[in-house]
């Protein structure tokens, strides 16, 4: 009774925000029914990797054209793409659109019960797409990347260049509070802060102040450079799933994470052709530092910018960012035939 119960509760839970779990094995061959269950419009896929639930967005699939795995950045999830999924899918791609584990509705497994930084990191995040991609998609994919999703798409390239055909970043983080990037000085000051807000109450105290609608309107406003694309509907995909159970903890750990690898340390390891498109607007990420940093990377085919655009392009312009993505995979494509 009591089991059934909590069922019912989880299913409910679930049902809240359009945002239900489909059952069905992630087997490649078999043909889906009609998906009971969607969000924006896309089929949610479950799958498990490491023994946590992870959730995706696909779009329909057609035999024989080239794949897309969509990552997102910190704080966001596959619902930053739901304004990608079906153009993309119509320019001729299959298209997934991934929860890396810690975010969205994917697991969130609590990082004090590990040693620091050993679930939530680039290589791990990489792990978690070469899977997905092996067992999920089950052919060789172009990844799309926003932000910090872009280190873990650029480690899964390395790690299997045989899965990956291009990897595209969309404002890549600079990673301005890794350790290699502060004065020597500031270090202590900076790990000592971060030790309050990860082993502290403030912590959870200053992402409650954060996890509110007004303030994660305010942080996007400034984000983006398109500021009518900050509607109600992109704070609930936001907010709702960093609502979740045990996102204050992911929160908290990867604000700490000031190790691992540079970007361009990444880029420049790429086996794979890198595209790189950037919003001029982005606040946090400088267009004119990412341009000196990549685009004398051999590795780098192309560097595009957007004007009027800031660190989401492809939430705040997906009418130039969709084909400019369709494009550079087709040039790869083409190669590859």
């Amino acid at each position: 009774g009591n089991m059934q119960a909590q069922a019912a509760l989880q299913r409910r839970t679930l049902n809240r925000g359009r945002c239900v779990v489909r059952a069905s094995s992630a087997s490649v061959s078999t043909t889906t029914a009609v998906p009971t269950y969607t969000r924006f419009g896309h089929e949610v896929v479950n799958w498990t990797y490491s023994g946590h639930k992870i959730r995706a967005l696909k779009s329909p699939t057609k035999p024989g054209q080239p794949a897309m795995l969509l990552v997102h950045g910190f704080g966001g999830n596959a619902d930053h793409f739901r304004k990608n999924i079906t153009p993309l899918y119509e320019a001729g791609y299959n298209v997934y659109a991934i929860d890396l584990l810690g975010y969205g509705f994917s697991d969130k497994p609590d990082p004090r019960n590990a040693p620091p930084h050993s679930i939530y990191n680039f290589s791990n995040w990489g792990q978690q797409l070469v899977e997905f991609t092996e067992q999920v998609i089950g052919q060789k994919v172009h990844v799309v990347c926003n932000s910090v999703g872009g280190l873990a798409g650029l480690e899964a390239a390395i790690a299997r260049p045989d899965l990956v055909q291009t990897v595209q970043l969309l404002d890549i983080s600079l990673r301005g509070l890794h350790e290699k990037r502060t004065p020597s000085w500031q270090r202590p000051l900076v790990a000592s802060f971060q030790r309050l807000l990860r082993e502290t109450s403030v912590g959870e105290a200053f992402f409650g102040s954060v996890a509110q609608a007004r303030t994660v309107k305010n942080i996007l406003g400034q984000a983006y450079g398109r500021k009518d694309a900050v509607t109600d509907e992109l704070v609930e995909c936001i907010l709702q799933p960093g609502l979740q159970p045990g996102a204050v903890r992911v929160f908290l750990d990867f604000i700490s994470y000031s190790f691992g690898p540079l970007p361009e340390d990444l880029i420049a390891r790429s086996p794979v052709p890198v595209g790189i498109i950037w919003g001029e607007e982005d606040p946090w990420e400088d267009v004119k530092q990412a341009r000196q940093m990549f685009g004398p990377i051999p590795t780098v085919k192309e560097f595009v910018t957007l004007k009027g655009v800031g660190h989401c392009p492809q939430d705040e312009a997906p009418e130039l960012v969709n084909p400019l993505v369709a494009q550079f995979c087709r040039k790869y494509d083409a190669a590859a035939a």
